[in-house]
């Protein structure tokens, strides 16, 4: 009879210790993931946004980001969260109309965004 009265004891310590380890272990894993990286994306043209992609700089491994719907032309803008992976990037612009234009090798890791201008270019 005593020998289950110290055992009883004893299991529990090993049961409470032993969560306590997964749950700290689990807490320092998620302490140490590296945050995703958003990128801004400006609208400055005249025309909507209707589709978003990207992939990595030079294939065409091209990934949609969601828009929701269009972004509008003018100087709206939106953030969307940048897929893991290397900091140079090509993002694939799809307008009203069916018009796509592709901008390649942006460094996602030195720049925060991409302002898209009427004149054709991204600043």
């Amino acid at each position: 009879m005593n020998s289950i009265r110290i055992i009883f004891p004893a299991a529990l310590l090993f049961a409470v210790l032993g969560s306590l380890l997964v749950a700290s272990s689990s807490a320092c894993i998620a302490a140490t993931r590296i945050p995703q990286r958003q990128f801004d994306l400006v609208n400055a043209t005249y025309d909507s946004i209707t589709a978003l992609a990207i992939a990595p700089a030079g294939r065409d491994a091209f990934r949609d980001i969601a828009l929701g719907r269009p972004l509008q032309g003018g100087t709206n803008a939106m953030t969307f969260d940048i897929p893991a992976g290397g900091c140079l990037r090509d993002l694939r612009v799809t307008f009203h109309g069916g018009r796509t234009r592709i901008f390649s090798r942006i460094d996602v890791c030195r720049s925060t965004g991409l302002r898209l201008t009427s004149g054709g270019g991204g600043k």
